[in-house]
């Protein structure tokens, strides 16, 4: 395949760095699978183009990107080190959800009736890479910031990364956890553009003037958008409002104080009066599909892989799971000792296949259900929303790929 080019810039001589894995990313899901590869015994070298050092947050502060991580994420990130890490005060279960369809009809599941600790805990984002950088230095992956990749090229038994620097680094298998927009991808040749949903994901956080009692809400609403509150520890939530572009636009404008009455009166004023604490922020919504996510030596994980709607909160979870899957091929690869085999990373590629597809089923189908006005449809799917809520089975048989 053809290396990919960045711009030119000065070339030092340097050695080649041979390791297993080659982790170009780090993000959460990078750092993951970098600490899970380390502690199963390989050679890892991680690789973010981001600059080392990004300060210690004042802790009276809330970061607006909060995550809904799965019980299943949680063991993962447990068996690396990095969930016990976490300052549980920073932490907040979800013990039961109320999903509300656009014409009033409910579902509820509650981690109780599921069997479950919990539906999900919400973390932050900070929280979260701050637990995971030391299980990285622990696990002695050797980590390089500021990398700017220049090329990637393979061998029969090799991928090479060079950086702008001149510093090259080979593995037998090369790791794209570089983002939707993953520069790893396209070096390999695997031409893939995000699809755009139209819409915004419109996030802020919020103290309020009644507990949450850890319940998450979400709301399908007549305008197309879809509204979510997530508990926070104490009386603070995070609110997810996936809206289409000119609602999203709109409320951006509003006043802080205007903008705080939309999500209170939006809610039904569910929890009483409502304070800002972060301002909004919003992130374009995407969708990726990929027709592979493995080439020759080379695996994507994360949003590197796949992009999937937010209303399910299983992004960073099918990233985990991935990682996780990798991991564990590789942990359990008996004689084969090259990571980058294809027996391997075929095994890997359908160990994800029907989760990610499943995901991306359910959530871009509840965005084509939820999302035209026509009077039958809206009959129907609110009908649906309230058969599932009566039918514990099938809730279970629902809950169950989320809760893993």
């Amino acid at each position: 395949m053809p290396a990919a080019t960045g711009r030119e810039s000065p070339r030092i001589d340097a050695a080649v760095e041979r390791r297993d894995v080659v982790v170009a990313g780090a993000g959460l899901v990078g750092l993951a699978l970098a600490a899970a590869l380390a502690h199963h015994g390989m050679t890892v070298t991680l690789l973010d183009r981001a600059e080392g050092g990004t300060g210690t947050p004042e802790p009276d502060t809330w970061d607006a990107r909060v995550y809904a991580i799965s019980p299943g994420s949680a063991a993962f990130l447990q068996s690396v080190g990095a969930w016990q890490a976490l300052d549980c005060e920073r932490i907040e279960a979800i013990e039961s959800m109320h999903i509300v369809g656009d014409t009033g009809a409910t579902l509820d599941f509650s981690a109780y009736e599921l069997g479950e600790r919990a539906l999900a805990w919400i973390v932050e984002e900070r929280a979260l890479r701050a637990a995971l950088l030391p299980t990285v230095h622990a696990a002695r992956v050797e980590f390089v910031t500021g990398a700017r990749f220049a090329s990637l090229a393979w061998s029969a038994s090799e991928g090479t990364l060079t950086l702008e620097d001149g510093r090259r680094y080979s593995a037998s298998l090369v790791v794209g956890a570089d983002g939707l927009h993953s520069w790893v991808r396209q070096a390999a040749g695997i031409v893939a553009e995000p699809r755009s949903y139209g819409q915004q994901g419109v996030v802020a956080n919020f103290e309020c003037e009644r507990a949450h009692h850890g319940r998450a809400h979400q709301w399908f609403r007549d305008d197309g958008s879809v509204l979510a509150w997530l508990p926070l520890p104490g009386r603070r939530i995070s609110i997810v409002w996936s809206a289409p572009d000119p609602l999203a636009y709109e409320l951006l404008t509003l006043a802080h104080d205007a903008f705080t009455d939309r999500v209170a009166d939006a809610g039904g004023n569910a929890l009483g009066a409502l304070r800002m604490i972060t301002p909004p922020v919003a992130f374009p919504l995407q969708s990726l599909r990929l027709p592979t996510s493995i080439a020759h030596r080379m695996a994507l994980v994360g949003d590197a892989a796949h992009g999937v709607h937010p209303l399910a909160g299983q992004g960073v979870n099918l990233g985990f799971g991935d990682a996780q899957a990798l991991a564990s091929v590789l942990a359990e690869r008996g004689p084969v000792g090259d990571a980058g085999a294809p027996i391997l990373l075929e095994r890997f590629a359908r160990r994800r296949a029907e989760p990610v597809l499943a995901m991306h089923t359910v959530t871009d189908g509840l965005v084509r259900l939820f999302g035209p006005r026509t009077p039958w449809l809206r009959t129907l799917r609110n009908a649906g929303l309230s058969a599932v809520d009566r039918l514990p089975i099938v809730k279970r048989l629902l809950a169950q790929p989320a809760l893993r």
